[in-house]
């Protein structure tokens, strides 16, 4: 029984799965804040060149 006890604190695959999915969440939230940055932007300057492409209002 201690020998099974010992094995089981000694094994480090479950830590190991848990930092892989720490650092993809880590990612997804970067590539998420930057889509939605790159988004905006974008938006703005679809309007801007519509704008500009309509002339001034008569």
């Amino acid at each position: 029984m201690k020998n099974l006890l010992s094995q089981f604190f000694a094994d480090e695959s479950g830590a190991t799965a848990i930092e892989y999915g720490l650092i993809a969440a880590g990612i997804a939230v970067v590539i998420i804040a930057a889509v939605d940055l790159i988004g905006t932007n974008l938006t703005t300057t679809f309007n801007t060149v519509a704008g500009a492409v309509k002339g001034p209002a008569s």
